[in-house]
């Protein structure tokens, strides 16, 4: 079922224009974003074909089944109850059956986890852009053999050891470096594998590793010179995510240990898969934006964080629900990015704390009146269906 099947068959219940034309913090620049509440045909919904909610490819347009849209209003969901309280001048579609639902039957205390929550999820995804602003990443992608790092074995000293000789107290790197100060640099210890293969001219295909006991992560390393043992190398591929370890013949000398730091790796991974994710879905003007204004946080964010708070605030201190906001140009200045990322933190606190004060003393419902809901929904229903 598409937007287009809701309007063509006559099941669109609510339809208004939201975001910020609803929030009255529209600029000349400012997309018109539309959402509305719908109802499945009967056969549908008694059959197994349900449908939550339908959007468009830009999710700027989103229409919600009716039981969904009264499900999330229960659980005082900011974006859901804003779209109730839309004012009449954003209104393009109003069933005479969306009357049943007033907005004073779901406002409750509920508001200030769900609202106050959002918000830090805001401040926590502003934070998560500002790091993606200042730490960008390279396009190319490291491997694994990236975050191995090599410690030279004992062959300086006068003291080879085997695969077979080694005991606990041999594997512990802090005896290894100890043993081998007049070979390493005491301000640099290990090295970056990819450049010690390099110093040695070794061919990385002839490079052999064997696993130690009790030691995670840390392998002793030994070079086939010949080519004639068969050793796998380091890795398999450039996509591996873990090393290769080969079959040692007794009495062949370690060289070296390696270090893999698997764990970095895979935070790494993690970190340049969102990053690179990011770019191809951001939003280049709103990117731009926030580049120009050069505080690093997304101060589009930043604006909803503090405008969802002071409506938790107006819900909790009132008991209404006014969205269309009387600081519009506070909340543009910090669109603007005209304030410090600290400031707007600290704003953002100071609105927390008095939340906390207006829920201590609010006089609303703990949450709303679940049995009046879900009556109305079935009366609603019964006159859609009969």
């Amino acid at each position: 079922m598409t937007i287009k099947d809701l309007k063509s068959q006559n099941l669109l219940l609510f339809e208004v224009i939201s975001g910020s034309k609803s929030f009255g913090l529209d600029t000349p620049t400012s997309d018109t974003d539309i959402k509305g509440v719908f109802y499945l045909p009967k056969e549908q919904f008694y059959g197994l074909y349900y449908v939550p909610q339908i959007s468009n490819e830009t999710n700027d347009e989103v229409y919600y089944e009716l039981g969904r849209f009264i499900e999330l209003l229960l659980k005082n969901n900011p974006n859901i109850l804003e779209l109730l309280a839309t004012p009449e001048d954003c209104v393009l579609f109003r069933h005479p059956l969306m009357e049943h639902l007033k907005l004073e039957d779901f406002l409750s205390k509920l508001c200030k986890d769900s609202f106050a929550g959002y918000a830090m999820t805001q401040i926590k995804k502003a934070r998560g852009l500002k790091k993606k602003i200042v730490n960008p990443m390279e396009k190319e992608r490291k491997g694994l053999l990236d975050f191995c790092y090599v410690l030279p074995a004992l062959g300086g000293t006068g003291r080879d050891l085997s695969v077979h000789d080694l005991s606990v107290r041999d594997l512990s790197v802090r005896d290894i470096a100890k043993e081998n100060q007049s070979e390493i640099n005491s301000d640099a210890g290990s090295i970056p594998f990819s450049k010690w293969v390099i110093q040695q001219h070794y061919n990385i295909a002839q490079i052999g590793l064997s696993k130690l006991s009790h030691i995670k992560d840390m392998y002793a390393v030994f070079y086939d010179k010949a080519a004639v043992l068969g050793y796998r190398g380091v890795i398999k591929n450039d996509l591996s995510n873990d090393v290769s370890v080969s079959s040692i013949p007794k009495g062949e000398r370690i060289i070296a240990y390696l270090f893999c730091n698997k764990e970095a790796y895979s935070t790494y991974c993690k970190e340049y898969t969102e990053y690179w994710d990011w770019i191809e879905k951001r939003n280049n003007d709103r990117y731009e934006t926030n580049l120009q204004h050069g505080k690093n946080y997304d101060s589009k964010n930043m604006m909803h964080t503090i405008r969802l708070l002071q409506s938790a605030k107006q819900i909790l201190g009132d008991g209404t629900l006014d969205i269309r906001v009387k600081n519009r140009e506070e909340l543009l200045a910090i669109k603007a990015g005209e304030m410090e990322y600290d400031d707007l933190l600290t704003l953002a606190g100071s609105l927390i704390e008095e939340i906390e004060t207006a829920y201590q003393r609010s006089s609303i419902p703990d949450q709303p009146n679940q049995e009046k809901v879900i009556s109305m929904l079935v009366k609603i229903r019964e006159e859609l269906y009969s």
